[in-house]
Parts: structure tokens; C-alpha cells; sequence
């Protein structure tokens, strides 16, 4: 088993850090270069930077910000959103991103995420699984486009095709839980990590450290993804670690 890891997840918008509950109605929520120097010394695990416009122009606003945060982020990570082409991730690996995040092109084209192993190696690919529970079929199933785009893909299935393609890890995230702080969906977590080999990110309604807890001890994940957690409580990555330890939770050692 792998130890575990806190992955605070920064959303990106016209430069600066935003959160929204189930993927609308974002509010700003700080500047992503002094918010990282915070979770630097705070001993988070990694980080996961998100640009949800997808623009050329939110791009080259990303590629800043990156080579800003790599000059003093002593931690991995990850960047993502509107990645489309192999050019697109040597820029972002270039700019400092020890990984890239790469969703709706997963889903939609498979054959770019065997392409970008092949290229740069399972540890440098991410795969993102954005999903909805549907009442009326009473399944879950995967959605593209930042939640505006839906599919009739079940995610187990698409996390098996995913990871016969060799990607490092894979990000699940549950729009319906996104910002509600209410806990994460332990169940697909619990069915995926289980059944794949591979580490599983599980993002989507942190809201106190024993969620964090639960989602660890109930499921084979290896890292928890969060960000109201932080942005909207008294919480801070250094705390969450410290109380994961004394709830049993083995955690990476950063120091």
C-alpha cells in the first residue's frame, strides 16, 4: 500500500484562484503564487493546478504562473485543463510541471493518452475522470468539457481502458460532491481503487479531516484531493496530515 498523500487542488481563472460548488458559480478565492508559498510551508504533499477556462489566453497565463510557482515549490505538481496535444505538455513539463492532468482528451481520445505515455512516461501522465450520478438510470456516468458535457461511459469503464493505456494515476472527480463539503463518494472510490494497480486520486467533497480519515480507511486511494477544505475553514495541509496520523492514516514522509 502506498502511503498516502494531501493534494490541494487550485483552480485557475484570468490569474487568479477560484472555487465553485459543482462546477459553477466560481468566486475568487486568492493569488495562486502566494497561496503556494503558504501550502509550501504547510508540508502539503503535492499540488494541482487546474486552468477551468482552457483558452490561449488562460494558457499563456497558466505557463506564467507555473514558472513563477516552480522557483520556490519544493513539492510535486500537477497541471491541467484543455490539454489536446503532446505540444501542449512539453510546454506545460517545460514550464516546471512535474505532471500533467489531462481529462476530456482521456476520455475522448484515447489514442492522444497512449500517444503521451509513449512520449513522456506513465509518471509524467495523470488521467481525469469527471463524473454524475444520473437519477433516472441510477448510474454514474462520465462527463467532458468542465461538467457540460455529457457521455454515456460508466466510469469503472473508462478507468480499465485508461489504465490498460499505461497512465501514472488516475483523478476522480465527483461533480455532484464538488464543493459541498459534505465528504467524498466512497463507494466508486472504494470500486476502483480496489480493482486497479495503479495509484487513485479521489477529489470532490472534503469538508473536515474526518472525511479525509474515511476516505483512506474505507478505500485503496492513495491521495485525497481538496480544496474548500482549505480555502473556506481554518484548515491547513500540515494539520490534516498531523491528525491523518493520529486516526492510524500512514502517511509520505516530505522532511
Amino acid at each position: 500500500m502506498l502511503k498516502r498523500r494531501i493534494i490541494p487542488v487550485l483552480l485557475l481563472k484570468n490569474d487568479r484562484m477560484v472555487k465553485g460548488k459543482q462546477f459553477q458559480d466560481y468566486i475568487d478565492t486568492g493569488n495562486p503564487s502566494s497561496t503556494v508559498k503558504i501550502y509550501t510551508s504547510q508540508y502539503a504533499d503535492e499540488l494541482m493546478f487546474i486552468d477551468i477556462e482552457a483558452t490561449l489566453g488562460s494558457r499563456q497565463a497558466l505557463i506564467e504562473t507555473i514558472k513563477k510557482v516552480a522557483k520556490y515549490s519544493f513539492m510535486p505538481f500537477t497541471v491541467g485543463g484543455g490539454i489536446k496535444t503532446i505540444e501542449d505538455i512539453r510546454e506545460l513539463l517545460i514550464s516546471g510541471a512535474d505532471k500533467v492532468l489531462i481529462t476530456s482528451s482521456a476520455c475522448e481520445n484515447p489514442e492522444f493518452i497512449d500517444e503521451a505515455v509513449k512520449v513522456f512516461g506513465s509518471q509524467a501522465i495523470v488521467a481525469g475522470i469527471d463524473y454524475k450520478f444520473n437519477k433516472d438510470k441510477k448510474k454514474n456516468f462520465v462527463w467532458t468539457k468542465c461538467g457540460t458535457r455529457a457521455t454515456d461511459i460508466h466510469p469503472v469503464e473508462l478507468s480499465k481502458k485508461l489504465r490498460s493505456l499505461n497512465v501514472g494515476e488516475i483523478m476522480l472527480n465527483c461533480i455532484d460532491r464538488d464543493g459541498m463539503m459534505q465528504g467524498y463518494d466512497l463507494n466508486l472510490s472504494k470500486e476502483i481503487s480496489s480493482n486497479l494497480d495503479i495509484p487513485i486520486i479521489s477529489c470532490g467533497g472534503a469538508g473536515n479531516f474526518q472525511h479525509l480519515v474515511e476516505l483512506f480507511k474505507k478505500t485503496d486511494v492513495s491521495g485525497a484531493a481538496c480544496a474548500s477544505i482549505f480555502h473556506f475553514g481554518d484548515n491547513c495541509p500540515i494539520q490534516a496530515r498531523t491528525y491523518l496520523r493520529n486516526h492510524g492514516v500512514e502517511m509520505r514522509n516530505i522532511k
